[in-house]
């Protein structure tokens, strides 16, 4: 359910909201059944990065009952659909792309009540993905139909993409496997749980941030916690890092960068009298701004060593570059507003701010010009925010049709804009 119908905070003198255009497309009721029974299925049945094979052959069986011909990525997971158009070929016009990533999360399905809660142990949708992947099967579906009747001005190309939790993402794969040849313009949603379903937040510039992973071996030659000072006291040294290093960054870059080391993971001793000689952490990187992450590297491992080097600990850093911010493009956001708009009117549009979350869909933008929507995934009234990367997280399914709409509205003005 939408809020377009509440009445305008701002006064009297408000303009009426626009009425919604009216475009072709709309999901049959029975289409939007089979979709919430689909992504169902696959929220029962996640699936870790590059292992998503089951995930990867139901899409394709239902793109292939459609008509369609999707072509699996080479590394075996993931697959790339084109609609209007053979492989690609759209007559030298640059075809509209739609990313979903497929992909699950490492962590339990804490929903008790859940009818269709995961099957699989130690593994959930826990982010959405599966809203993600049936939207934009969802919209293929209804442009193929549009296709079938003569109704699609342009190609579509629906890319389903593995591997986004797995840093670098597998965004880079896809591209590597052909994913954005022929793409001039290239668009995504990501389920947000702040924003009631039946509305998008929309950012022009950055919307997420940069993302790196850290991780770190500290050494030393042990002891007894009696004789501290004979030895490197491993812990002190661990904990000195985990809170003085995450300082120290922040004094070593411009604040408004948001240059942040957030720690996941400590790990250290046997005994309560023996001093260690090993330790281990990990946690991550992440940062608003494009300019100061291509500076983190040196900037983290320098305070890391520093702070070892203080207290005579030995270190061992692996810094593993993530990903980019994903900064929309302004012509395209705007294209994601008036579709939205031609659907469910100006009142189903808001705001949004850059988030400290990482997103593979960054290394399309980095090729192509893009933008990435918010889909607002909260039941309208429900006070409880279900947080992406939890365990009890769930979507309110009404959103579905809410992105599908949302996508084959942006395909058909995209196409009536470049047909002129």
């Amino acid at each position: 359910m939408s809020r377009e119908s509440e009445a305008d905070p701002s006064g009297e003198d408000a303009l009426p909201a626009a009425e919604p255009e009216v475009l072709p497309g709309a999901l049959p009721e029975a289409l939007r059944a089979e979709l919430v029974a689909f992504r169902r299925d696959l929220h029962m049945h996640p699936e870790l990065g590059n292992q998503e094979f089951r995930t990867t052959a139901a899409i394709k069986a239902r793109l292939e009952k459609a008509g369609l011909r999707p072509r699996v990525l080479a590394i075996g997971t993931g697959l790339i659909c084109d609609i209007g158009a053979a492989d690609g070929e759209s007559d030298g016009v640059p075809v509209l792309a739609m990313r979903a990533d497929i992909d699950a999360l490492p962590i339990p399905d804490m929903k008790t009540e859940c009818a269709y809660r995961s099957t699989v142990p130690d593994r959930a949708h826990a982010c959405g993905h599966d809203v993600h992947t049936t939207v934009v099967l969802g919209a293929g579906l209804v442009l193929a139909e549009l296709h079938r009747q003569g109704r699609l001005p342009r190609p579509v190309r629906l890319i389903f993409q593995p591997a986004e939790e797995v840093l670098p993402g597998g965004a880079a794969d896809a591209i590597e496997c052909g994913a954005l040849d022929g793409v001039g313009r290239i668009i995504a949603v990501h389920c947000d749980p702040r924003v009631d379903a039946g509305r998008v937040g929309l950012r022009e510039g950055a919307i997420t941030s940069a993302c790196d992973r850290l991780e770190i071996a500290l050494d030393g030659p042990g002891g007894h916690t009696a004789r501290p000072h004979l030895t490197t006291d491993l812990v002190t040294a661990a904990a000195r890092v985990v809170t003085d290093v995450p300082a120290l960054v922040g004094r070593r870059v411009d604040t408004r960068a948001g240059l942040a080391v957030t720690w996941g993971r400590i790990e250290s001793g046997h005994a309560p009298n023996v001093i260690p000689q090993h330790a281990e952490l990990s946690g991550t990187v992440r940062c608003l701004d494009i300019d100061a992450w291509r500076q983190a590297p040196d900037i983290v491992v320098a305070a890391i060593d520093e702070v070892a080097n203080l207290h005579r600990a030995k270190s061992e850093i692996n810094y593993v570059r993530g990903v980019p911010p994903v900064v929309n493009d302004a012509d395209v956001t705007g294209l994601l507003r008036d579709a939205m708009v031609a659907r469910r009117g100006e009142a189903a549009v808001e705001g949004t701010e850059q988030s400290l979350g990482g997103e593979d869909f960054s290394w399309y933008l980095e090729r192509v010009p893009g933008a990435m929507a918010r889909l607002g995934v909260r039941t309208p009234g429900e006070r409880t925010v279900r947080d992406l990367h939890q365990g009890d997280f769930d979507a309110d399914e009404s959103a579905i049709t809410v992105g599908v709409e949302l996508f084959t509205a942006a395909a058909l003005l995209d196409a009536a804009t470049r047909a002129g």
